[in-house]
């Protein structure tokens, strides 16, 4: 697959609420073109409304999301679309259908009255399926697959799409271990061609193993950011969860390994 264009996206002093209750307060964030970002935190601090407000799913109370200092607001729906992939936490597809066939959904915003399914289209499919290692599977109703397979096939969809761009919410949800790691391995693969890629994360330890960039928030603001290995700290857990735990960092890579897990009073 061909390297993707960088494109810069930004949230500038961004606030989202959900009626007149406020969940992300004047939040400030980039995500480091190429490289794969982790939003972590405790359950209710506004990670998936984050990730909701970046793709354009809920809109600003005030301040803006800008792709390339462009207001998203103002882009038409399929250029966003041919730019910036979601998938949602919750995804879900009719009864019956392929990993091919969900896979071709991914080339909808590509698609128009005048450009129908195309040479383009097929090499699309083909290369994202190729990429997601689902070659064997195309024909596979999505319902015989393991989670990881499933997982993964709804990745493979948004590499279709062809976006710079990709969003994640929880990929690795209810996911076992094994499954889990298939789907990280794919996300580092992606950025190593190129894409930027944010994605919601429960699990600290792998959001320290996988990403290059880690964003940590608490009660809608962000409290800490940069590399794992620079921002994780025993305070940082111990303020995001009411965690004590004692740090160690991985002699290969120097990802944070967090140990002694234990509630604090």
């Amino acid at each position: 697959m061909s390297a993707q264009p960088a494109y810069l996206l930004e949230a500038k002093a961004l606030c989202l609420a959900h009626g007149k209750t406020a969940v992300i307060d004047a939040l400030n964030l980039t995500l480091p073109p190429g490289r794969v970002t982790a939003i972590v935190g405790p359950n209710g601090c506004g990670k998936s409304t984050l990730l909701a407000g970046l793709a354009r799913l809920h809109s600003p109370n005030e301040g803006a999301v800008c792709l390339d200092g462009v207001d998203i607001q103002h882009l038409s729906a399929r250029d966003l679309a041919q730019r910036l992939a979601l998938l949602p936490q919750e995804a879900s597809a009719p009864e019956g259908l392929t990993v091919a066939d969900l896979v071709r959904f991914g080339r909808q915003p590509h698609q128009g009255w005048l450009r129908q399914w195309s040479v383009e289209d097929r090499h699309a499919v083909a290369e994202a399926l190729s990429s997601a290692g689902l070659d064997e599977l195309a024909d596979r109703p999505l319902e015989a697959l393991s989670g990881g397979q499933r997982q993964r096939a709804w990745i493979a969809m948004t590499i279709a799409q062809q976006t710079p761009l990709l969003l994640l919410d929880e990929p690795t949800s209810a996911l076992d271990l094994g499954h889990q790691l298939e789907v990280f391995e794919l996300i580092r693969s992606l950025a190593g061609r190129g894409r930027t890629i944010g994605v919601v994360l429960h699990d600290l330890a792998s959001a320290c193993r996988y990403a290059d960039h880690l964003v940590a928030m608490r009660d809608g603001c962000i409290v800490a950011q940069g590399a794992p290995a620079d921002v994780v700290t025993e305070a940082l857990v111990a303020e995001l969860y009411g965690v004590a735990c004692t740090l160690l960092h991985d002699p290969s890579t120097g990802a944070p390994i967090l140990t002694g897990l234990r509630r604090l009073p």
